[in-house]
């Protein structure tokens, strides 16, 4: 029950939330956890370079000097997806029609929550590959810095996302269910002692959600 990034999401910047706020929350992450169905899946492909910023692999090509710095020394890339499931959204829309407030607070904490599932299955996904002595980079979604969304069909396509894990697309690159999230992640066979995600890794430092 991540309150701290739940609280980030809603724009609290070194404010406290009140009790009932914090109470509030509890609950939305609560029955969060009643609706929620997370399911990820991931893939692994050849990753190669061309000039400055260019990246290749099978699955889209682009340009992108974010995601060049981020796949540094890396021979591989996986590409994985990751969501809440339908149920969330259904839970929003429920309450963005009788109880704005608590719909608000749903939607931030249903974030937090997506970004804790990513990372604890990426974790999962660290130390099989650690075990053959591999290293992965952080992962990268389409939109962080200059890595265009434009890639997002590809990924989702590659994984065959619909049927696997319940992920479609819209025209305009947006994913349903709305809790889910696509990325890219770098593996090397050298490991770094200084690892950057998130909101470290992009480019946007106007962002209002952005952490520090």
């Amino acid at each position: 029950m991540n309150l701290r990034e739940t609280f980030r999401y809603l724009g609290y910047h070194g404010q406290e939330p009140d009790e009932a706020a914090k109470n509030l929350a509890v609950i939305c992450w609560k029955e969060l956890e009643q609706a929620a169905t997370p399911r990820f899946f991931y893939r692994e492909y050849p990753l190669e370079f061309t000039g400055d910023t260019g990246i290749v692999t099978p699955v889209f090509e682009t340009q992108s000097a974010n995601l060049r710095k981020n796949l540094k020394d890396c021979e591989k890339l996986l590409v994985f997806a990751a969501t809440l499931g339908a149920g969330v959204d259904h839970l929003i829309q429920r309450y963005t029609k009788i109880q704005m407030s608590k719909a608000v607070i749903l939607q931030a904490a249903a974030a937090a929550m997506l970004e804790d599932y990513c990372d604890e299955v990426n974790e999962q996904i660290r130390r099989d590959y650690e075990s053959r002595g591999l290293y992965l980079r952080p992962r990268f979604s389409p939109g962080y810095g200059d890595f265009p969304l434009s890639c997002q069909p590809q990924l989702l396509g590659c994984l065959e996302a619909g049927k696997r894990i319940g992920i479609t697309l819209t025209d305009s690159y947006l994913m349903a269910p709305s809790k889910s999230v696509t990325a890219v992640i770098g593996v090397s066979p050298f490991s770094r002692t200084c690892t950057v995600k998130g909101c470290e890794a992009c480019g946007k430092t106007d962002c209002t959600y952005r952490r520090g």
